[in-house]
């Protein structure tokens, strides 16, 4: 099914909205150019709003939106824990990672840890979050996203994944950081007035007139599988979300990895104007993390009254789109266009950033700032085009892709989380304990896949994440070192938060506690 004239129009209302105000927040005062603090980290004049706003519309994208319906479709409301659980992370990394980082004025993670480590680590780090963001988010960004329009509009795969990238590019590619986190405020507000628009009318649908809270009630009395919380040992997708290990293990640690040290994630905040505001970004953007799981969760479990003979779970998303009437489709469409854009923007200048300062940058260490910025915009152009020849081969054959790339990504995150704790909090921690982190967690998480694979996934990272720790400690001991001067002075940092922000948290934590304690 076609688009309509009505959602055409609407659909170029946006873009053509989100290209007029990219241009105006771009635009640099007569005589000035773009250094590498106003490309990549805006500046550092980003507000609370527009941090909270850009951290959301990073984080939910096309393997976000599409993926996780497609889970809620296969799996039911557990998928929405990794919602509800990274709004306490959210918490965590406001309370304890951000003063840290924003002490330190760094550009990126890499950064940090070379100032704590040494330049092995950040080199290692570096080349791993390039490969990631390139080959496994982008790619996901992309492939998902074409997805969704080829559903929608029919327009082949490949095309429709070019056009997603030349779209990204044409408002970020100059802007940098501050185009892409201003627009963002665009995103986020289409994104969750389409993503409950969807929602509303497929519990309609469900309730046959009697309004949204009957649709509620019969789905969950024709499907109350899905809306288990937490899943028991027969359960089909228990591998996938194994049980109490979904509030007590594995998902913590992907969570403060993904929240905490994700330099596309975190860079929003390394941009803030000072440690208050990002620290009220981060609580707003906790608030919109709760949300989500009525935007991206619920509709892929109404969809398995509505739509219960699809092929693939991922379908779910693109398929409800086409049940909308004209308008509404097209809004809804935004929406999704908004969150892929926003996300492919927000990757794009993350590997843009990465690769300059931290790998570019050591190699070229007498460049201006203007060849600084000529570079990652070169980067990033060339991190999309080799995203848009790889999505299709690495992603092609998966019928949940964001099962996917939690599992890659879960190879790594232990040893990342390891080491950034042990390096924050632990002055003793040592370059070579680092390093012995990292590769162990790779190394570790293969073996197990290898030789325990029936252990789930989310459980794995919870052992390899203990077992990383017990070999950076062991590594430290056995050198026998003193703190290196390069230590994170925990007595210069200043952790103590405002009453609001402590205020928010407590919120934060009861409302997700209600929520765990309703659907027991």
């Amino acid at each position: 099914m076609t688009l309509s004239t009505l959602d055409l129009m609407i659909v170029f209302c946006y873009l053509l909205g989100l290209l007029l105000l990219a241009y105006q927040v771009s635009r640099e005062k007569s005589g000035q150019a773009k250094g590498t603090n106003d490309y990549f980290l805006a500046g550092n004049s980003l507000p609370w709003w527009a941090i909270g706003a850009s951290l959301i519309a990073a984080n939910i994208s096309a393997e976000q939106i599409i993926g996780m319906s497609g889970s809620g479709y296969a799996i039911g409301l557990a998928i929405a824990s990794y919602e509800w659980m990274a709004a306490i992370s959210l918490i965590i990394v406001g309370k304890y990672f951000l003063p840290v980082f924003l002490k330190r004025q760094i550009y990126t993670m890499p950064q940090f840890l070379q100032q704590r480590f040494d330049n092995r680590v950040r080199t290692t780090l570096a080349l791993f979050w390039l490969a990631v963001y390139v080959l496994v988010n982008l790619t996901a960004v992309l492939w998902l996203g074409a997805l969704a329009v080829n559903a929608v509009t029919g327009l082949a795969l490949f095309e429709s994944m070019l056009l997603l990238a030349l779209l990204s590019l044409t408002y970020s590619l100059h802007g940098g950081l501050k185009a892409v986190a201003f627009t963002d405020i665009i995103q986020v507000v289409l994104l969750v007035a389409g993503g409950l628009f969807l929602s509303y009318i497929t519990l309609q649908q469900i309730g046959a007139g009697a309004g949204v809270l009957a649709g509620l009630d019969r789905l969950m009395l024709q499907a109350p599988d899905k809306f288990d919380m937490i899943l028991s040992p027969d359960h089909p997708h228990y591998v996938s979300l194994p049980g109490l290990s979904v509030l007590l293990g594995g998902l913590w640690v992907m969570n403060l990895s993904y929240w905490g040290f994700n330099q596309y994630i975190i860079q929003r905040a390394l941009a803030a104007k000072d440690l208050a505001e990002a620290q009220k970004g981060i609580v707003f953007a906790a608030f919109l993390k709760i949300l989500m799981p009525l935007i991206v969760v619920l509709p892929g479990i109404a969809a398995v009254l509505i739509l219960p003979d699809l092929t693939k779970p991922d379908q779910a998303y693109p398929a409800l789109m086409n049940l909308m009437p004209s308008g509404i489709k097209g809004l809804i469409f935004a929406a999704l266009v908004a969150a892929i854009l926003s996300s492919l923007a927000s990757m794009t200048n993350s590997v843009a950033t990465i690769f300059t300062m931290d790998i570019y940058r050591q190699l070229q260490p007498a460049k201006s700032q203007l060849h600084y910025v000529k570079t990652g915009r070169i980067a990033g152009v060339l991190a999309l085009a080799l995203a848009l020849v790889t999505a299709k081969p690495l992603l092609g054959d998966f019928d949940q892709a964001f099962q996917y790339i939690q599992e890659f990504t879960g190879f790594f995150t232990p040893g990342i989380v390891a080491l950034f704790l042990l390096g924050m909090f632990w002055p003793r921690t040592t370059a070579n304990a680092a390093l012995a982190a990292a590769i162990g967690s790779a190394l570790l998480s293969l073996l197990a896949k290898q030789f325990w694979p029936e252990l789930p996934f989310m459980d794995r990272v919870g052992l390899v994440f203990l077992s990383c720790v017990l070999l950076a400690v062991l590594v430290t001991l056995a050198e026998q070192k003193p703190a290196p001067q390069t230590a994170v002075q925990l007595s210069d940092i200043r952790f103590d938060t405002k009453p609001a922000f402590n205020l928010a948290a407590v919120a934060v934590s009861l409302v997700v506690a209600s929520f765990y304690y309703a659907w027991w």
